[in-house]
């Protein structure tokens, strides 16, 4: 194991070597960007720390201390296993450049995209610009892609409540919380002055259930506590990127709160409440819940714990337990997109939750997350761009949850590995053929790896030289007679003959 380790940590190195020896930093951690591994993930930062003070450190006459292969090899600490993974394509999304060029391709076409308003109830939320645009991607690996008005802070609103019904089955169990809050559709407005037949809130996505849910977490803390106590769940949940509270979002939000107090009226009146509740505090503490702050990346991180059975992908913090997380997910599917959660699980089919400050957070368990936020509403409370996002997304890839992963020929399966044999050998093969390193292809051709092997679009050596440009690569492939069918296969006959 040791001797396989050392040949894969020493192929990786090799693919960004420079003409001296060393590791060219730059190109290696390009590439950890382009599979989506961000410098500043909390798995990578230790390993790209050590890297900068290894350089900072030269010998006497040098500018930079170079990096050598066994240097690479101890430096590399706990960010191997990681690196290793993304190297030899066994990241969630493996050809992550090409599913990021896909969701860039919808968003720009969605920019001019003009439907709907924004919430106009609460003053704060009608002020948002109605061209704010972002979407963010965050895979169970940490793969992580961001787009447009990233920077913009917003209230997370009634995106909180998946997250706050997950704290309440963890902390209580399911059949403590489903004496309180039932788990069905309810075929009612979000905000209805309504119960089901156990005169119980229907769900914890709507606002009655997640009122009654906010009486239950915690109730023993007084508010202040409560609410610091959950803000760092959700600072667990985003891997620390930026969660915040909106102070005036709060306020206006508590100052036009009469349908809220009738529900929790309505409630109390009919016993719904764990005996001693005072109403008011836990309807403080519901508007706290809903005025937490996030940007669409650090959302979309809290989304992906989701996605990852309750540990957050950046940071490997175990926040939920994987029970919890799969009973919110199942009422996300079934509940969570307002009065447009039937036709969502219809022609979605993923775990969603939507907010009236414009954001949607979508879950396809065990792969990723995102987030979009936009403003404008449509007439059911959603955001009108986020669904027409959605909806071309899941014209190109089968993420719906019955999709088939076998037959769905129309669709790409973004989750399929790029190497047909998950080899070391052949990984490095098609990253230098890829990057046009001619020494390092020849150098694996002396070792006899396996030129005959294709990529997840059955792609060939050949196939991946030309289509990179790298005609030096081209021409050794053409020197070696074993490789010449491979024209046959690709149908291409370079003429070099002018030359």
């Amino acid at each position: 194991m040791a001797e396989e380790r050392q040949d894969m940590l020493r192929n990786i190195f090799d693919l960004y070597v420079t003409k001296k020896g060393n590791l060219n930093v730059t190109k290696f951690v390009n590439a950890l960007e382009q599979m989506g591994l961000k410098k500043s993930d909390g798995r990578l930062e230790p390993f790209m720390t050590r890297m900068r003070n290894f350089q900072l450190a030269p010998a006497k006459g040098e500018e930079i201390a170079p990096i050598m292969p066994n240097d690479f090899a101890q430096l590399i600490g706990d960010a191997e296993e990681l690196i290793v993974k993304a190297f030899s394509g066994n990241l969630v999304i493996p050809d992550f450049s090409t599913f990021k060029k896909t969701v860039t391709d919808i968003y720009e076409e969605l920019k001019d995209f003009k439907s709907g308003n924004p919430a106009d109830y609460i003053p704060q939320l009608a002020r948002a610009d109605p061209n704010l645009w972002a979407v963010s991607v965050c895979t169970v690996d940490g793969q992580r892609f961001d787009i447009g008005d990233i920077d913009q802070t917003y209230s997370i609103q009634s995106t909180s409540k998946p997250f706050n019904y997950a704290m309440a089955l963890d902390l209580y169990g399911n059949e403590y919380v489903n004496q309180y809050v039932s788990a069905e559709p309810s075929g009612h407005g979000f905000n209805e002055i309504v119960l089901d037949v156990r005169n119980k809130p229907h769900n914890p996505m709507i606002n009655a259930g997640a009122i009654m849910v906010s009486s239950l977490v915690e109730a023993e803390m007084n508010t202040a506590d409560r609410f610091e106590y959950m803000q760092g769940i959700f600072r667990r949940l985003a891997g620390d990127l930026h969660v915040g509270f909106n102070n005036s979002i709060y306020l206006s939000e508590r100052s036009v709160a009469d349908r809220n107090f009738a529900l929790g009226h309505y409630m109390h009146e009919h016993d719904c409440f764990p005996q001693g509740t005072n109403l008011e505090k836990v309807l403080e503490f519901y508007f706290q819940l809903c005025s937490i702050e996030a940007k669409c990346d650090s959302h979309c991180v809290m989304a992906a714990t989701l996605a990852n059975g309750g540990i957050c992908p950046i940071t490997g913090d175990k926040v939920y337990e994987p029970r919890s997380v799969q009973q919110t997910l199942s009422l996300m599917l079934s509940c969570g997109m307002y009065d447009y959660s039937g036709q969502w699980a219809f022609q979605v089919g993923l775990p969603a939750k939507s907010g009236v400050s414009g954001s949607i957070i979508v879950v396809v368990p065990n792969v990723m997350a995102m987030c979009l936020y936009s403003p404008p509403l449509d007439k059911l409370g959603n955001s009108a761009k986020g669904i027409e996002f959605m909806n071309r997304l899941l014209e190109r890839f089968n993420f719906h949850h019955f999709d088939s992963l076998n037959h769905a020929v129309q669709k790409i399966n973004p989750r399929k590995n790029m190497m047909t044999i998950e080899d070391s050998n052949r990984v490095s093969l098609f990253f230098a053929v890829g990057a046009g390193e001619t020494g390092l292809v020849k150098k694996f051709y002396e070792k006899e790896y396996d030129f005959n092997a294709k990529d997840c679009n059955g792609r060939s050596v050949l196939h991946v030289a030309s289509a990179s440009g790298s005609e030096s690569i081209i021409r050794f492939l053409i020197e070696k007679t074993e490789v010449r069918a491979l024209f046959q296969q690709i149908r291409i006959l370079p003429n070099f003959s002018s030359k």
